[in-house]
């Protein structure tokens, strides 16, 4: 994606998956500001703290586990995790000028209840075997891969444990404190 800075000159933007824990109080409030705004204005901002960029590693993270042969419903969890889902209502987050994630799809939500879910399922996938089903050359096994991921520093490997474990961390976080999660890319 590239956007013209103050001077006129293209500048690549970096678009990344984004996470943020919520309550669904604060969702609910957002939703009331956007619909008593002229232009909508949700004023979105969670806490730095309650924020995740998973960077690209959630196609990386899904085609590794579909390598190593994770069974569906774990897969279909990790998939929930980083997406969401649209029963959650976060529309208000996707209207003009004030949209949080204008570069892809339309933001997403889990509920607490669906959270918990996820989490408890992303506790069961065993990371470490995951990557041991990879090739042990680091080209090989990002061409395996794909999405990017033959030209990450250090190799997919590393890259895709340590987000990993951060997103298992963040859900279970957002799973103890009961709290929605909401997606987008930006």
């Amino acid at each position: 994606m590239t956007e013209a800075d103050t001077a006129g000159i293209l500048v690549a933007m970096a678009v990344t998956q984004q996470l943020a824990r919520v309550s669904p109080g604060y969702l609910t409030a957002c939703r009331a500001r956007a619909d008593e705004s002229s232009d909508g204005d949700h004023r979105w901002d969670p806490s730095p703290a309650d924020r995740l960029d998973l960077g690209w590693a959630p196609a990386m993270l899904e085609r590794a586990c579909e390598i190593a042969g994770v069974d569906e419903l774990h897969l279909a969890a990790l998939s929930r995790a980083t997406d969401g889902e649209t029963t959650t209502d976060v529309g208000f987050l996707d209207a003009h000028p004030h949209a949080i994630g204008p570069f892809g799809p339309a933001p997403a939500a889990l509920d607490p209840p669906a959270v918990r879910r996820v989490s408890d399922l992303l506790g069961e996938i065993d990371l470490q075997a995951v990557l041991t089903a990879l090739p042990l050359d680091i080209r090989e096994a990002g061409a395996l891969i794909g999405h990017g991921a033959e030209s990450l520093a250090g190799g997919p490997r590393t890259y895709l444990l340590d987000h990993f474990e951060t997103l298992r961390e963040f859900y279970t976080e957002a799973s103890r404190r009961s709290l929605a999660v909401v997606s987008w890319w930006d």
